[in-house]
């Protein structure tokens, strides 16, 4: 059973979303407001954070962005709409994948599920070292220049993809599929702002990255040049 902090102003939802949640075995607390959901899980931090963008008083951005910066709980934004804007956004400020609304239970729990994933311990491997990148497999843990780098389990499961296969090139789509595990290929957006938030952890420069370059109009690929 994982533990779920539910943020959704509109009682309808939250007490519907709460209820199914809780049928397909998650522990769920929900709130209304941004104070609270904030104040509940620093009381007892969750396992994961379900969040809607659009709330009063304290917004679901700042929300995340406050969650974000003290821990690395995957986050699954709920947004109202499919706007650009609105996603790209909610990305930005530390969100690991989001859902628009209305949306069916179902497909929360199966993102939820999803994202919780990728915090398994990868299969078996080895330590991998970079110049003073060290990936360790087995221990699922990143190191750079001999201290600990903290990464969301998104963040993480995308390093462990990238680098799995040194030098080659792998799409937006693969990642989406591997990563993810999204269904529909289209959301580019995801992979984009997902090696955006890794660049900046890995990289001395992130805007002439040296361990993930982009390959144009194709994907990314691992490996120092």
């Amino acid at each position: 059973m994982s533990r779920i902090l539910l943020i959704e102003d509109d009682h309808a939802v939250r007490v519907g979303l709460a209820t199914a949640l809780g049928r397909y075995g998650h522990d769920v607390v929900a709130t209304a407001t941004g104070e609270e959901g904030l104040r509940r899980h620093a009381q007892d931090a969750a396992e994961l954070v379900v969040l809607d963008l659009m709330l009063p008083g304290i917004d679901g951005f700042e929300v995340c962005r406050r969650i974000r910066a003290a821990g690395t709980v995957p986050i699954v934004m709920l947004t109202a709409r499919g706007d650009d804007i609105d996603v790209v956004s909610g990305l930005e400020a530390g969100a690991d994948d989001y859902v628009v609304k209305p949306v069916e239970p179902r497909v929360v729990d199966a993102r939820i599920r999803a994202v919780l994933r990728r915090a398994a311990p990868a299969a078996p491997g080895r330590t991998s070292a970079w110049g003073d990148l060290v990936i360790d497999r087995a221990a699922m843990t990143v190191t750079r220049a001999g201290r600990p780098v903290a990464m969301t389990p998104t963040e993480l499961r995308l390093l462990l993809e990238l680098s799995a296969s040194p030098g080659q090139v792998l799409s937006r789509q693969q990642l989406l599929r591997t990563v993810w595990e999204h269904s529909y290929l289209g959301d580019s957006r995801l992979v984009d702002n997902g090696v955006q938030r890794l660049r900046a952890k890995i990289e001395t420069d992130p805007s002439s990255p040296v361990y993930i370059q982009t390959v144009r109009g194709f994907g990314y690929r691992f490996g120092p040049v």
